[in-house]
């Protein structure tokens, strides 16, 4: 296998098949044999000048099931029907390349699989039996007015697992015309477990974006920014560069297009997953991605995909663009929508959301651990005071290099809008009292600091609705000031907020060690209305700070 190929494997006992080669059409289609529960894709011989390879699973109604990308750096992908809810009997996987010599005029192959009938055919059988019967289950439940069943564990898209589409809400005399990211505060304790309901039938806004983002391809220069979205992370690494990873968009797909680079001074976007060599991080949503601004390293832990739970630590190295994967001693848990702060070089992360039972998203934790990278260990330190619930979707602001400030979250059905104060040179938790109009309760919000004894909360999700409010609080009178801005109004929920040096800002303040040549961006997030974000918010510190 000297020259370019792409192969894949249908099933367990399947051997090797061939869909791409040197020469020939870049798009090839092939049907999944209905007995075949798992594909593997792969590619053998020299990349040359390729790019990428796009690949997707799609179900009878040409919605894709789930996506991945073959890079030069990233050869192998596998997919598995039990991490799919959707995944029926009738699936097509569509590849396409991009990049290299291949005939891009020759139109797209439509292959036929040969399907491998093993020695002792009746453990796929009854596979098959099995999975009839788990969705003539789940069509009987369907018909039985929306109830939501406990016993699937999918997706923790709200705090403890609500799905995009209004289910918990009920259903009026006409239908649902809306796909939200959470259900209602009511009814959150009935959907632990629920998040990807299969057989959802798409509301139309959501079908609207759909269509807009099958449209555009995942790495090609006619590719602007990146598709709407929440759920990722945004993570500054200098002065004008931030690094966007992962997120989940309409219809519930991860986005294809998982990793982007922003350049601040101007605001545009350049597309990174195949810039960077080694094994890139699953996709994955409620992660957390942090700098290390000694290291010049970004890390990224946790987050969860559909019925996968994540407790990894992925590590890309912004000066050779590398990833790496971290083998870590000690204990972690998978967990998801939790916090993570940097301190003296070390991962402080608190809360989340956790599997219990696995795979289902049924605990919250109340625990800190940390995790040191020169030793790639992670331990429990011994903390004292009065520590917050447990809980996930909260934020943590480090002030002044010595306090960590733990605002909000939830723990279904509870939504909160406490505070709590972690000393990190005493490692013990208080409770923080406040003054002034308080933030309402809510989780999924974003923050960020805005000077030494400031830092900021927008938005959110309060149980019902995504919200639009802005405070500030100072930690030196520990009180809050509501803001009213027009460029922070429009509601969000899972969205990104961080400040940046914008070297042509043209304001000026006399405290320029704080707020001269800094912004605030707000990125992506959705409105639990079927809308998810793509655009780049800007607001002035100096603007924020003064209003404050």
């Amino acid at each position: 296998m000297d020259e370019f190929g792409v192969y894949a494997v249908f099933g367990v006992n399947g051997p090797p098949q061939r869909l791409l080669r040197a020469e020939g059409s870049c798009r090839v289609s092939a049907a999944v044999p209905p007995s075949v529960r798992q594909v593997v894709l792969f590619s053998s011989g020299p990349w040359g000048e390729r790019i990428c390879l796009n690949a997707e699973l799609i179900n009878a109604d040409q919605i894709p099931i789930t996506i991945g990308k073959l890079t030069p750096y990233n050869k192998c992908l596998s997919w598995e029907q039990w991490e799919e809810e959707t995944w029926t009997d009738v699936v097509t996987l569509n590849v396409s390349l991009e990049g290299g010599n291949l005939t891009n005029s020759q139109p797209e192959m439509i292959i036929a699989v040969n399907e491998y009938t093993p020695k002792n055919p009746t453990a796929p059988l009854a596979d098959r039996e099995l999975s009839g019967k788990r969705k003539r289950e789940r069509s009987a439940e369907e018909d039985d007015g929306d109830r939501m069943s406990k016993t699937r564990g999918e997706e923790n898209i709200c705090p403890n697992g609500v799905k995009e589409k209004a289910t918990p809400v009920r259903k009026g005399k006409s239908q649902v015309k809306s796909q939200k990211l959470f259900g209602t505060g009511a009814d959150a304790s009935e959907v632990k477990a629920a998040a990807n309901e299969p057989g959802v039938t798409p509301p139309q806004n959501a079908a609207r974006m759909k269509s807009r983002q099958t449209k555009t391809p995942t790495q090609t220069s006619s590719l602007v920014g990146p598709s709407g979205r929440w759920g990722q992370t945004l993570c500054p690494i200098d002065a004008q560069t931030a690094i966007l990873i992962g997120g989940q968009g309409a219809r519930m797909q991860f986005c294809k297009d998982p990793m982007w680079k922003l350049c601040t001074e101007d605001l545009s976007w350049v597309a990174a997953e195949t810039l960077a060599e080694g094994p890139t991080p699953e996709a994955r949503i409620g992660h957390s991605a942090i700098f290390d601004p000694d290291s010049k390293r970004i890390f990224v832990f946790g987050g969860s995909k559909n019925k996968k739970w994540f407790n990894d630590v992925h590590i890309l190295d912004t000066q050779s663009w590398r990833w790496t994967m971290v083998e870590a001693q000690g204990k972690v848990p998978p967990l998801a929508y939790h916090s993570c702060s940097m301190f003296r070089g070390e991962l402080f992360v608190l809360g989340g959301v956790f599997p219990r039972p696995n795979p289902e998203p049924d605990g919250c934790s109340d625990s800190l651990y940390i995790f040191n990278p020169h030793l790639s260990i992670w331990y429990q330190p011994i903390v004292t005071g009065d520590k917050p619930s447990p809980r996930s979707g909260h934020s943590a602001c480090v002030m002044q290099e010595r306090y960590i400030y733990v605002f909000g979250g939830w723990d279904t059905p509870v939504c909160y809008n406490d505070m709590f104060m972690l000393d990190l040179g005493l490692m013990e938790f208080s409770v923080v009292k406040t003054s002034g109009k308080a933030p309402s309760p809510r989780s999924w919000h974003g923050s960020a600091v805005l000077s030494e004894t400031k830092f900021l909360i927008h938005g959110g999700y309060n149980g019902n609705n995504a919200l639009s409010d802005t405070f500030v609080f100072d930690i030196d009178t520990s009180s809050w000031t509501e803001l009213k801005l027009a460029q922070l109004s429009l509601p969000r929920a899972g969205h990104s907020i961080v400040t940046m040096e914008t070297p042509d800002h043209h304001g000026y303040s006399e405290d320029s060690s704080v707020s001269a040549g800094r912004t605030l961006l707000v990125f992506g997030g959705g409105d639990n209305e079927g809308t998810f974000f793509s655009d780049v918010t800007s607001v002035s510190v100096e603007e924020l700070l003064a209003a404050a």
